[in-house]
């Protein structure tokens, strides 16, 4: 009897012991899952710490890159502004033509940058920026006023005449306004019945074209140019032709016919004096070196030779593709103190004619003595030339 009640206890023991032991480990299993759903979210604090740590980074080293180029952008406009200073005699070394070329566009530039260095806090030095950028915009607003504000303004009798036709359809060349236009056709590639057809809807009275070929002349005869300008005179080839000759068209008749007007390194300018209402204009088509690295020192001379006309006796109104924008200063040096630059005096904003599909430049002018009013300026696509044709209302003072 006392041995099965010592195996009784001893067996209730047991189960306690075993109920014990069982509860240790759930016990330490739970104490097991705590420690792992802690090390879990330690493993993700860290990991998103780290997260945040990165997109911190990403983001100094975006603004980094950005305060970088802000400055360097601020950098090449202030040294532009340099290189448009420059005298005649040095602004057409190497690549300097290009770059003043862009100016207005740098203007443009100089306001994104100040706008930026203003709208984002964490740009290094972006007090200086903003006032460095607002200086260049207001100087450079200074240069172009005369594109923004006309100093010149054409009358409104002066728009109105070359709206008009005569009873046959062609201008009146009696009076003393007319239609004028100039394009550079790309070595004769130019589309010759699109020419022809802009010369009747605009009602164009004189023409001056550039880098013409024998083949589009054929082209524009066939095309019947002669029914609206009857009157012309082609350039005396040369050896030095750029790209082709240059050619004048007229609707009036000719006077005191040039096939080249100035000893021109260049190709020669073709000139006619045509009568306004008593009063002579004489014309010219012009196109002076292209400013490429090759071209070093021609770009200069060609227009050098064309401002010696500053000297000459008539009314001047020179057309085409001068291969320079009011920035330059050989350009600048052409104008002098006599000749003024249609676009820059109508304050009608830029024309840009070069390239023709995204012009960024305007390279190609009507420049004219100061008995001469210039306005209502267009540019125009013609198919097959890298040029925009400009066009503008001329009206004899």
């Amino acid at each position: 009897m006392r041995q099965t009640g010592e195996g009784e206890g001893t067996s209730e023991q047991g189960e306690g012991t075993s109920e014990r032991g069982s509860g240790n480990e759930n016990e330490a299993e739970r104490e097991i899952e705590d420690l792992g759903a802690r090390l879990d979210a330690a493993g993700a604090s860290r990991s998103g710490l780290d997260h945040a740590q990165r997109g911190m980074s990403r983001r100094s080293a975006i603004l980094r890159i950005l305060t970088i180029a802000l400055w360097l952008a601020t950098a090449v406009i202030l040294l532009a502004m340099l290189l448009r200073m420059l005298p005649n005699s040095l602004d057409g070394k190497r690549y300097i033509p290009i770059i003043v070329a862009l100016m207005p566009w740098l203007g443009f530039l100089s306001a994104v940058i100040a706008i930026v260095a203003l709208a984002v806090r964490q740009i290094g030095g972006r007090a200086a920026l903003a006032i460095i950028g607002v200086v260049c915009v207001v100087v450079q607003v200074g240069w172009h006023w005369g594109y923004i504000e006309p100093r010149q303004t054409i009358s409104e009798n002066a728009s109105q005449a070359v709206a008009q036709t005569e009873t046959d359809g062609l201008p009146d060349t009696s009076d003393k306004y007319a239609r004028i236009m100039t394009l550079n056709t790309k070595q004769g590639a130019a589309d010759a019945g699109k020419i022809v057809e802009t010369v009747k809807a605009e009602h164009v009275e004189v023409l001056a074209l550039q880098e013409v070929s024998w083949s589009l002349l054929d082209r524009l005869a066939n095309a019947g140019i002669a029914n609206y300008l009857p009157y012309s005179v082609t350039a005396q080839q040369t050896w030095h032709d750029n790209g082709g000759v240059n050619v004048l068209y007229s609707a009036a008749p000719m006077e005191d016919v040039k096939q080249n007007l100035i000893p021109v390194e260049s190709s020669s300018v073709p000139a006619a004096t045509i009568d306004f209402a008593g009063r002579k204009v004489r014309f010219g088509s012009v196109h002076p070196f292209s400013p490429r690295p090759s071209n070093q020192g021609l770009w200069n001379k060609s227009l050098d030779s064309l401002a010696q006309l500053q000297h000459y006796d008539s009314l001047y109104v020179l057309m085409g593709d001068f291969n320079s924008t009011w920035d330059h200063a050989s350009f600048r040096y052409l104008l002098g103190s006599r000749f003024l630059d249609s676009g820059e005096q109508a304050g009608e904003g830029l024309h840009m004619t070069y390239p023709a599909m995204l012009p960024v430049a305007e390279i190609d002018h009507i420049v004219h003595d100061k008995g001469v009013v210039v306005g209502d300026l267009e540019t125009k696509h013609i198919p097959g030339s890298d040029h925009r044709a400009l066009l503008a209302t001329l009206e004899v003072a």
